[in-house]
């Protein structure tokens, strides 16, 4: 056995109680896939005559919410304001978990397309879904084998719809946040949108890679100001990935030092208390 697959069994052995676990195993897992069979084959039904995929999105973002409320993960949103459902975009989220794409489906408005690995699109009815829906698979690190991808990506910021983007390429293996692909923002150059920063907290902790065990609790959602593309080129991909990175990181340091200060006040009011 490898370190890494010692330290994720080693992680899964101290996370909740037998409980939880059987809860996770018998009742929330199995719920999942139910939600997932029936809203996908509604889904199917509705793309037979809904040619917006307007429909498709309102089941998807049911699936979402119906995935939130039987896990009891409640989700703080911050900065809805800059977001536009009206104007084509490109949302740029970190990955931390299988958890994430529901977050984003339940709280985001509007309508959106999401640029997803080509494996997913290979699963029975969810796979289905995706590519029914105008979902965008993606081969990461092959730009030949994207190119028709990037292509439809564009087509949809031009029909007004926002895309959405996973630029680490995959979920976090450990958490922490992985350096962004510069490809991932092609599409926001070639179409000259602002890309809209957003950093998600707390699902790691709740279902982290390669874990078929989730925990309840609370994920934050926090929605940066957007980054304007205007007048940047191709070659600027890395420098606009390396800006969206940063943007991504300075709001996780900024809600960890936000959590540190009310621990800290707190511990100084028991500490008088106490006195």
């Amino acid at each position: 056995m490898n370190t890494q697959v010692q330290e994720v069994a080693g992680r899964e052995q101290r996370r909740g109680t037998l409980f939880g676990r059987l809860r996770s195993y018998f009742v929330y897992v199995p719920l999942v896939y139910l939600y997932t069979l029936v809203l996908g084959i509604l889904s199917l039904l509705s793309s037979l005559f809904d040619v917006s995929g307007r429909v498709q999105h309102g089941f998807a973002r049911l699936w979402a919410r119906m995935i939130l409320k039987t896990g009891f993960v409640p989700v703080h949103v911050e900065g809805l304001e800059h977001i536009d459902p009206a104007h084509p975009a490109v949302y740029a989220a970190n990955h931390l978990s299988a958890l994430d794409i529901p977050v984003l489906l339940a709280m985001i408005p509007g309508q959106f397309r999401i640029m997803a690995k080509k494996e997913l699109f290979r699963y029975p009815f969810m796979g289905w879904h995706l590519k029914r829906s105008g979902q965008i698979p993606i081969v990461f690190g092959d730009a030949h084998a994207s190119v028709s991808s990037l292509k439809r990506a564009g087509r949809s910021l031009r029909k007004g719809l926002p895309l959405m983007v996973f630029p680490e390429g995959g979920r976090s293996p450990n958490g922490q946040l992985q350096p962004f692909m510069g490809g991932a923002f092609f599409a926001a150059i070639a179409e000259q949108v602002p890309v809209i920063p957003i950093t998600i907290i707390g699902t790691y902790e709740l279902l982290p890679m390669n874990s078929f065990y989730a925990i309840p609790g609370p994920v934050e959602m926090i929605i940066g100001k957007p980054i304007p593309t205007t007048g940047m080129r191709l070659r600027d991909l890395d420098k606009l990935a390396a800006e969206v990175r940063n943007a991504v990181a300075e709001m996780l340091s900024s809600r960890a030092k936000s959590v540190a200060s009310t621990v800290h006040h707190r511990g100084t009011e028991v500490t008088e208390k106490t006195i």
